[in-house]
């Protein structure tokens, strides 16, 4: 995979407050940088958000429309959101982790991918963007539950 980036950010909220947030795909347009809509397009084995589940989005990128679908490849709340993009223009892997820290929920966010054309021959500038989009994400995803209360 041409593209491998981490955001970090302590949250100062507890671990569940923040991962029953963020892991909410219905959420994800409220704090996630450039997503547009996020639709949950196939339930898991069992039904509803988990291991196999289907998150449809539309996201804008460096002025390009992005559609992919991620399916859930681990789902450990309120430690883990594992996704592996399944449609779309480019292999993409992204992983969520909260984890306890003294001062509230150490959050991070990485994705790897971009291994096709386009994606390909940019991933050094993309790298850097994502990066900046990732810190904004933990920022925005910080304000907006502080501000809930």
């Amino acid at each position: 995979m041409t593209i491998d980036v981490t955001a970090q950010r302590v949250i100062p909220l507890p671990p569940e407050r923040v991962a029953t947030y963020a892991m909410d795909w219905r959420h994800d347009a409220d704090w996630t940088q450039g997503i547009r809509t996020a639709e949950l397009s196939a339930e898991a084995a069992g039904g509803g958000f988990g291991p196999g589940a289907e998150v449809t989005r539309t996201a804008y990128f460096l002025g390009r429309r992005i559609d992919y679908v991620l399916r859930v490849a681990a789902y450990d709340p309120p430690r883990l959101l594992d996704m592996i993009s399944v449609a779309g223009p480019m292999p993409m892997h992204v992983t969520y982790t909260f984890e306890p820290h003294p001062r509230g929920t150490h959050a991070r966010i990485r994705v790897q991918g971009g291994e096709g054309g386009f994606y390909r021959l940019a991933a050094p500038l993309l790298a850097g963007r994502v990066r900046a989009s990732l810190a904004k994400d933990l920022r925005d995803l910080e304000r907006r539950l502080v501000e809930q209360g």
